[in-house]
């Protein structure tokens, strides 16, 4: 027998052992699909347990092993494999109970597992052929991926479009409710933390997130969540902050931090590193229902500095920071402020990258005060180096440290924080 026939015979000999299994898959559908059904619910913790959940993930189950039964049979096509309606339904009441989307997938990896190991059982029953058992278990442990891969991408997909529903059905009256906190002094704060589930008499952390280029469609609101959450984490808060959308790529945030706000809170938002195109605007802690409202504003106020700065190195602006406090004050009035920066540095305020290293040397000279020393040390740069750029900053300003020192310090901050909105345009 010639190697083409040999190999023919194979693919035909493996064909008909996957037919095979999609008999005996059919035959057993309700036992495997209750094996199954009790690995995931009892191994995935985060996924509900509620009855009827339970009911409609064993429906789920059910329907996709129908599918791979189909598959294996040949009546579906790679690019033809559906999402079945049960699974479908599945993911988008995950989505609306918060669930995380790892469950979901980690069911479906579960899933495969235990399909293999079963699919190998039968196969060393069936087929005494070492070859033609070993090409139809690679075989059909990529028919599992391959179905795997479409089928999850597809639940998947419904998980984040009800999500992104969910989110903006839900936060209607969250949303209004806050705003209402926001304008009335003489707000109901019983009614109004039954109505958004926060509790509004404790310290709080105004957040601003948003996407800095202005959408995110893959991502959506559900990553700026899971960020808000991941930052409370990070400072210490065990409860679910109140997330409040604006628009697809906008959302306002209050991190609870208890009856006692944590003093390492300003420590620790300085170690944080915001996900990679997601920009995080933080307000100071502050208590009650007072201190979710200036908490709040602070975080506008520390936004907005941040959309006039446009630097991509500041992911994370603080309004505890000095420099932002005195940038979201120079920013309410940007002529007045650009004025005062032009005649208080003069040369110093160009748009080019001489000028902005001798801003900065000379900003941190001012705040260590006058120390070259610790300029240096805080900078990294030898001494001899910081002493150049101060007296190159105060030649090309053409005036003292000690002449409009003040005028210098906030013409400074601005050109740090406000970037272009400030500088000298050259040319």
């Amino acid at each position: 027998m010639s190697s083409a026939d040999s190999g023919a015979e194979l693919a035909t000999q493996v064909q008909e052992h996957l037919t095979a299994l999609a008999d005996r898959l059919a035959a057993g559908h309700d036992e495997l699909t209750g094996v199954l059904f009790e690995e995931m619910s009892a191994r995935i913790a985060d996924l509900p347990h509620d009855p009827l959940l339970l009911d409609l993930l064993r429906a789920s189950v059910a329907s996709n092993l129908e599918n791979v039964v189909h598959y294996l049979r040949g009546h579906l096509a790679e690019d033809e494999i559906p999402v079945p309606p049960a699974a479908a339904e599945y993911a988008r009441r995950l989505a609306q109970r918060d669930s995380p989307p790892s469950a979901l997938l980690r069911a479906y990896r579960l899933g495969q597992i235990a399909v293999l190991g079963w699919a190998r059982q039968v196969t060393a029953e069936l087929v005494t052929d070492l070859h033609v058992a070993l090409a139809a278990t690679h075989s059909f442990t990529d028919a599992t991926f391959v179905y795997i891969d479409a089928v999850s991408e597809g639940v998947v997909t419904a998980y984040q479009h009800e999500r992104e529903q969910w989110l903006a059905n839900r936060s209607t009256v969250k949303r209004e409710t806050v705003e209402a906190l926001l304008r009335d002094e003489r707000a109901d704060v019983d009614s109004a933390e039954q109505a958004v589930g926060h509790r509004l008499r404790q310290h709080h952390l105004g957040v601003v997130l948003w996407y800095p280029d202005g959408s995110n469609s893959t991502a959506g609101l559900g990553a700026l969540e899971r960020t808000l959450t991941e930052v409370g984490r990070a400072l210490g808060s065990d409860a679910t902050p109140l997330f409040i959308p604006r628009d697809r790529a906008l959302a306002w945030g209050w991190i609870p931090l208890g009856r006692t706000s944590p003093g390492d809170v300003a420590e620790r938002l300085r170690g944080l590193t915001p996900p990679q195109g997601i920009c995080l605007a933080v307000g100071t802690a502050a208590g009650s229902l007072e201190g979710f409202r200036s908490s709040h504003h602070e975080a506008l106020e520390a936004h907005r500095v941040a959309l006039l700065a446009r630097d991509p190195q500041h992911c994370l602006t603080w309004y505890g920071d000095p420099g932002v406090r005195a940038a979201a004050l120079l920013a309410v009035d940007l002529v007045a402020t650009r004025r005062m920066v032009h005649r208080t540095l003069r040369g110093l305020a160009a748009d080019n990258e001489s000028m902005a290293r001798l801003r900065e040397t000379l900003l941190i000279f001012l705040q260590e005060r006058d120390s070259y020393v610790a300029t240096a040390t805080r900078m990294h740069l030898h001494k001899n180096t910081v002493r150049y750029r101060v007296e190159r900053a105060t030649q090309v300003r053409g005036r003292t440290l000690e002449e409009d020192r003040l005028d210098l310090e906030l013409a400074l901050h601005a050109c740090s924080w406000l970037g272009r909105e400030v500088l000298l345009k050259e040319g």
